[in-house]
């Protein structure tokens, strides 16, 4: 699959508007998200909602302040074509994986809405601290017409912070995804005791931007010919002030591999590794992110691992 010459791929950067409290974050994904729809080889529509929801997930995770934090999305389903999604981001790394009854997605046609493929379900969005330890755990109901919509609901009913995310997804002639999204957020004011922003019936700075950011189109969202920085600017070029921070690099990541999972085998008793292991004497390991199968001997664990 070839790519444009002059290109913006696999980044997030993030940004703050002084003058108007509030901030954001722009994502764009291009071969990370080829190696991860293609290690599973799902149907167009379960690519294009996995194409979103890692786009959504490294937009929130970019916000994390510890660099060795984790965030992971996950969505649920009751009656939904989708039973479950898992999307985590730590320190650039981003996987996802979905499962999904295949009958039902074929009989749901091409374009299914949120609610076909979800259902009555909910998103849960968890933030991990490594450095303190703390985790941060909101869920919501999957509400509205889009992944974006829910997003945005989560913030609105999780955080009470008003939001914007806007999310676009594109498929080249050669097979290849872009995928791109933007997130704004006001500032919180969040000292204890003072006002929340809802608590407000209007807030002037804060639907000025969000009319802004309205404005930004899903095709120039996945259009990888225009840096993130100049979208940046086409929305806010006449603010008085507008701070692009550093951005981070994106990367298909999994935390699986033959000693991590040969590890966690040898915590289990020897009678369950026996019954675990196939006529061969072979225990195989499946990674739901990767897609991949690790076997391992059941003569690995004969000694005491060290």
């Amino acid at each position: 699959m070839t790519q444009p010459s002059s290109i913006d791929l696999d980044r997030v950067i993030g940004f703050t508007i002084p003058a108007r409290q509030a901030r954001g974050r722009i994502a764009r994904l291009g071969p990370v998200l080829d190696t991860i729809l293609t290690a599973h080889a799902y149907p167009p529509a379960i690519e294009a909602l996995l194409a979103e929801a890692l786009t959504l997930t490294a937009l929130l995770g970019a916000t994390l302040k510890d660099a060795e934090g984790q965030m992971t999305l996950q969505a649920q389903t009751d009656g939904g074509i989708v039973s479950l999604m898992v999307c985590d981001y730590k320190s650039g790394e981003l996987r996802g994986y979905v499962q999904y009854d295949v009958d039902r997605l074929a009989a749901a046609g091409p374009t299914p809405s949120l609610y076909a493929l979800f259902g009555n379900g909910y998103l849960a969005v968890t933030f991990d601290q490594a450095t303190t330890g703390e985790r941060y755990q909101g869920i919501v109901p999957l509400d509205g017409a889009s992944l974006a919509d829910a997003a945005e609901h989560y913030f609105d009913q999780s955080e009470q912070i008003p939001s914007l995310v806007r999310l676009g997804t594109r498929r080249g002639a050669g097979g290849n995804w872009v995928a791109g999204g933007l997130f704004l957020q006001h500032m919180p004011e969040g000292e204890e005791g003072r006002e929340r922003i809802h608590a407000r019936e209007n807030h002037a700075e804060w639907e000025h931007v969000e009319a802004l950011g309205s404005t930004m189109g899903a095709d120039e969202l996945a259009d990888a010919e225009i840096p993130l920085e100049t979208l940046v600017w086409r929305l806010f070029n006449e603010e008085e002030e507008v701070r692009v921070l550093a951005g981070v690099d994106l990367v298909r990541g999994c935390r699986c591999d033959a000693d991590y999972i040969l590890k966690v085998l040898a915590k289990f008793p020897q009678e369950e590794r026996e019954a675990m292991a196939d006529e061969q004497g072979m225990i195989t390991v499946d990674c739901a992110f990767c897609a991949q199968k690790f076997p391992v001997p059941l003569a690995s664990f004969s000694a005491p691992p060290l």
